[in-house]
């Protein structure tokens, strides 16, 4: 059985990979490709500047910032992981970003390279915990203002605190 076009990475996500490395070197960490995606891990300090590269170099122009979303491990070497999905709407290419927190739950906002990140932060903080270093306005976008907790990390209880 042949290669589907499915399979195979776009051309200009792998190009993206390729500057990311040659830009930032160590600060690149794991890339990978499955089902025709391309993921790059980039260090929570370089993040703002990745995303600038890949959205303002004319060849990449991963315009739109799709989604963004936070995930907690809790078992891993990293406990919490963005995720950042991107496209092209010149290249029709789609792109991965993710960042690995460790020792912190913190990171870098992307607020000042899309706008609509705003929401899509604040939301990764409300559920998952993860806080945007230099948002404009983190805070709560679904709980309650006086709720502690983070409803979507793993050592939130499946009944609920005070259930």
């Amino acid at each position: 059985m042949g290669v589907t076009r499915w399979e195979k990475p776009h051309p200009v996500a792998e190009k993206a990979a390729e500057a990311l490395r040659a830009r930032f070197g160590a600060s690149i960490g794991e890339t990978a490709v499955f089902r025709g995606e391309v993921t790059v891990v980039v260090e929570a300090a370089r993040i703002v500047e990745a995303c600038r590269l890949v959205k303002l170099d004319p060849d990449l122009s991963f315009e739109m910032l799709s989604d963004l979303t936070g995930i907690h491990f809790g078992d891993r070497d990293y406990e919490y992981e963005v995720l950042y999905h991107l496209y092209s709407f010149k290249n029709n290419a789609r792109l991965r970003l993710k960042v690995r927190l460790a020792e912190t739950n913190h990171c870098p906002t992307v607020t000042g390279v899309w706008v609509g990140a705003d929401w899509q932060e604040r939301e990764a903080y409300d559920l998952v915990g993860v806080v945007f270093d230099g948002h404009p306005d983190l805070r709560r976008i679904l709980m309650p203002e006086d709720f502690e907790f983070h409803p979507l990390r793993r050592d939130f209880p499946l009944e609920g605190h005070g259930a």
